[in-house]
């Protein structure tokens, strides 16, 4: 029966389509024809083997943004503590949480009584944003920004929750938003990698290389791993007996062998990534050493992202280079803070004073200094900014008087600025002591399909066939956070 809104099933939703069939043999069935004729024909179509995957894409939508920023503060950050002002938790300091919360107790620790914010919350622009003093330097800019208080997401375990943010699911194996970003929508420069992440000097996430994967789509997609100083990564220059003359005949034969493989081997993805790998290594050493030489940039510049000062000097050069980045065309660049694990990350288990005040140090001005940058470059309205960690953290201290708190996976607090975005504004409440998100709650799906609307891609269209099934970053689960979309 075709549904009331939708009488043809070319016009059928993903999600409309799953209701209209429901489950069993029937969906399996029609599973190659779906593939075959594209019923969802806004969807996204992989390139031939033998084509440039990173070839731009138009947008499924009309939008503003063709780039993302995600600055990921890695280990969780405090929410009431950042960006959910909450005065009841001082009303109420030194007493436990009421009876009804019922919660993981991460890692088994002690469970202490409510603590109020470690810093004092003040308004920000126009808008009256409430930003604590952990973040005075982005708190001028609060009418940029749409917070997002009432986050949630599938765990309280930091590699699990980490690959949920970054993947959509708790377990390994799956796209990562940036890989998903550019199969939908190929890379604007051919000279550079397509989704670039920068790590913590400290360390990489907890799952590693998971978190940046392009799981079962073609690893054309996967994210590149850059440094900010030096050569962009290990490697890219080629031997010094070796000139780019000798390069480009030795790959130009090693690509006629390999299409003649592919010609009799239909299929061959994994190895037309790795041809087009190839290509890319060889463009690369040309644009990408340019591309973080920070030589190029005015005195006034580098001081305003703090390079060259502590304790900004890294993510200042990091958010520098995303910059420059975005500049150049690449679609996705995921900027890690916090390296390794516990204290060495936003895991504030001891000290929300001593681990939050030396992180947000180091990112604050950097932070700020990029939405400055980008606004005046006139590259804000094109580029999507989105700050945000795993998780958040609880409203209680680890155990009495100590000052140190817990996971959250139940109510913490992200936000977005530029490309599409409504700055000055606030979505969704968490109760009246930040545990857990209550009003407009919004799921870690909803945050990915947000993120792929504001860049022109619909997350129910933005589909890869995949052992039966057209599989997507949200699983036809999610929905667009409209209220925060200028």
């Amino acid at each position: 029966m075709p549904h009331p809104q939708n009488p043809f099933p070319c016009q059928l939703t993903r999600r409309e389509f799953v209701w209209e069939m429901g489950g069993g043999f029937a969906g399996l069935a029609l599973a190659g024809l779906i593939h075959e004729h594209r019923v969802f024909g806004n969807g996204a179509v992989s390139p031939a083997p033998s084509a440039n995957p990173l070839s731009p894409r138009p947008q499924q939508l009309p939008a503003k943004a063709k780039s993302v920023i995600f600055l990921m503060m890695n280990g969780g950050p405090s929410q009431v503590d950042t960006f959910d002002y909450k005065p009841v938790l001082q009303k109420y300091a030194g007493q436990p949480l009421p009876e009804g919360k019922t919660f993981i107790n991460s890692g088994g620790r002690k469970v202490g009584f409510l603590t109020p914010s470690f810093r004092p919350f003040r308004p920000g622009g126009e808008s009256g944003l409430l930003i604590s003093d952990f973040f005075p330097k982005v708190r001028e800019h609060a009418d940029k920004l749409a917070v997002i208080r009432s986050c949630h997401t599938d765990s309280h375990a930091h590699g699990s929750a980490l690959v949920a943010m970054n993947t959509g699911k708790t377990f390994i194996g799956r796209p990562s938003l940036g890989s998903w970003a550019v199969y939908g929508l190929g890379s604007e420069n051919q000279n550079m990698p397509g989704y670039v992440v920068i790590l913590d000097k400290r360390g990489g996430p907890i799952g590693g290389q998971p978190n940046w994967s392009s799981g079962f789509i073609p690893s054309s997609y996967a994210g590149t791993l850059f440094r900010s100083v030096g050569d962009p990564m290990f490697d890219l220059r080629g031997p010094g007996y070796v000139d780019l003359a000798a390069q480009r005949e030795q790959l130009d034969l090693l690509a006629k062998i390999n299409q003649e493989h592919m010609d009799a081997r239909p299929g061959g993805q994994d190895l037309a990534a790795r041809i087009n790998s190839f290509e890319l290594a060889y463009r690369m050493q040309a644009e990408a050493p340019a591309a973080v030489d920070l030589s190029e940039e005015t005195p006034q510049t580098l001081a305003m992202y703090g390079v060259g000062q502590h304790p900004t000097d890294e993510y200042g050069r990091n958010c520098l280079v995303a910059r420059r980045l975005v500049e150049r065309g690449v679609r996705f660049v995921q900027l890690y803070s916090g390296g390794g694990h516990l204290e060495e990350t936003w895991d504030a288990h001891k000290s929300i004073e001593t681990n939050h005040g030396q992180h947000a140090a180091e990112v604050d001005q950097p932070i700020a200094a990029l939405l400055t940058d980008l606004e005046q470059r006139g590259l804000l309205e094109s580029t999507l900014v989105v700050w945000g960690g795993e998780f958040g953290r609880m409203p209680f201290s680890e155990g009495p008087g100590e000052p140190g708190r817990n996971h959250n996976p139940y109510g913490f607090s992200m936000w977005m600025a530029g490309g599409g975005v409504k700055g000055g504004t606030a979505y969704g409440e968490t109760d009246d002591f930040g545990f857990e998100a209550v009003v407009n709650k919004a799921h870690l799906h909803d945050i990915h399909a947000t993120i792929l609307h504001l860049i022109g891609l619909d997350h129910e269209l933005l589909t890869y066939f995949h052992q039966g099934r057209d599989e997507s970053l949200t699983d036809v689960d999610g929905h667009v956070i409209r209220a925060i979309l200028a």
